[in-house]
This record gives structure tokens, sequence and C-alpha cells, in this order.
């Protein structure tokens, strides 16, 4: 199974399921939605974030209304708008303008509430330099508590420059060295007819798959290391969706190129 979800054209750009990706937590889809256009969901036993790419929605949770989600034409324009909700949930998602929706899914332990979590209050970050530099916006990151399994976070990286690089995984739960995250990578380029690279691959290359990633594809990252590049000219962007037993990010860097980060 090729680890490249390709997009689609319609109101269902892509999913990836636990059942689909051969693994136990986390799920993906992005939605189009037209202006007055609705999607209606339960979270049963899975908790949700949802993440308002572009455009602007009014999500209802069980009867309480969350009004005026997302203000962004470009996912290259600022950060997003999103909602937490946990398990048990009716949600109504409705388009006041056209709008592109990502539901972030793990499974749900109990005990949280929903959470609105507004662009302006998300923590922003450079991260790497020179020709590794991007741009990192925590949308529900690990030292918020809000969530049981769920990390997300979106990543804009310049055309020319590489990301998630030095290739890193966290595949093994055994913190504080690595643990064990599943992942998945939304794809936007800019401008749109562009493309990227990707490479997933693990220290005995029992996976190594190169992918060439268009606009709206997803990467499926089930354990291993996994590099971005985004070619001269073309802006990358990723919204990461993260989950595993527990919900501590840490990773272990590719021993063969962690010598770039050693101080020159």
């Amino acid at each position: 199974m090729s680890l490249l979800v390709k997009a689609r054209a319609g109101r269902e750009i892509c999913e990836v399921t636990p059942a689909s990706a051969g693994w136990k937590h986390v799920g993906f889809k992005a939605l189009r939605l037209a202006a007055g256009e609705r999607d209606s969901l339960a979270t049963d036993a899975r908790e949700l974030c949802i993440v308002v790419l572009t455009g602007t929605v009014d999500v209802q949770v069980d009867g309480a209304v969350h009004a005026g989600l997302g203000r962004r034409d470009s996912v290259f324009d600022g950060p997003p708008d999103a909602l937490y909700v946990p398990g048990g949930k009716a949600v109504e998602i409705v388009a006041s303008r056209a709008a592109e929706v990502a539901l972030c899914t793990a499974p749900y332990k109990g005990g949280h509430v929903v959470k609105r979590i507004d662009g302006s209050a998300m923590r922003r970050s450079v991260r790497g330099a020179g020709s590794n530099t991007r741009y990192v916006c925590d949308i529900l990151p690990q030292d918020d508590p809000s969530a049981d399994h769920l990390l997300v976070v979106e990543v804009i990286t310049p055309g020319g420059n590489s990301s998630s690089y030095p290739p890193h995984k966290h595949d093994r739960d055994v913190p504080p060295e690595e643990t064990l995250l599943e992942e998945t990578y939304y794809h936007r380029i800019n401008p749109p007819q562009g493309f990227a690279f990707q490479r997933v691959y693990t220290d005995d290359r029992s996976i190594d798959e190169s992918c060439a990633v268009e606009d709206h594809d997803v990467v499926m990252v089930p354990k291993g290391y996994h590099p971005c590049v985004a070619p001269h000219g073309y802006d990358l962007y990723y919204l990461n969706v993260m989950a595993g037993p527990g919900r501590l990010w840490h990773f272990k860097n590719d021993p063969a190129h962690e010598w770039m980060l050693k101080p020159t």
C-alpha cells in the first residue's frame, strides 16, 4: 500500500481512517464546503479537532453554536481557527462562505470539554536556519491539556527549503528518548500547480517510499523518518495530525544526518 493518498475533486478531498491506514490512532479528512453547505457527524468514541483551513464556518455541538470560525482566504495567510470537540457529541458544520475544513480525530478516553481555539492565541515560532527554515503554528500542542491523544500543528516551508529535517522519527514508546506517534501530512502548495517531495523510510528500509506530493495530497507516516523538500518557486504548507498511546512528542533524529545540528 502506498503511503501517498491522492486528492480528489469534489466535496471530500481526502480521508485517512485507522482501518485504511492500518494503524490505531490517527484519522484525517479534508472537506470543501460551498457557502451554505453543511456537514454533520457524530464524534462517538473519538475526539475531534476541526481546523478551518480557509473560509468561515459556524459549528454547532449538541445545540450550542460556535460562530464565525475561520478568517483566512489561504492557508499561507496567518494562523487558522479551530474547535476541539470531545467524544460523544453531535456536530454540524455550516459554511457561511466557501470553506475548506480539516477533521482531525483520535481515540477519546473522557473528561474533556468543547474548546474554541482562536488563531490569535496560537503559539507561532520559527524552526531551523538557512535553507532549513520553516514557520510553525501550534494548534493543539502537547502542553495544551485539552485533548487525550491529538496533537495538531501546521508548518509553512518556503520554496527551496527542507522541512521535518534533519530526518526524524517517533515510532518507539521509550520516553524521553522517543514516543510512538502516527502522523499524517496534509500538503498545500503555493502556487497550487507546483509539487513537493516527501520521503518516508525506516532504519532497516522495510519502508522506503519517496512521494511527489501535489496540492491537497496526504502522506501517511506509520513509522520511520519523514523529511520534506519544497522546490524553488513553490512554498509548501502542511497540516500535521499526530496521535499515539500517549500525548508527548519526543523524536529521534537519523544518526546519519544529525551532524548538521552540531555548532559550526
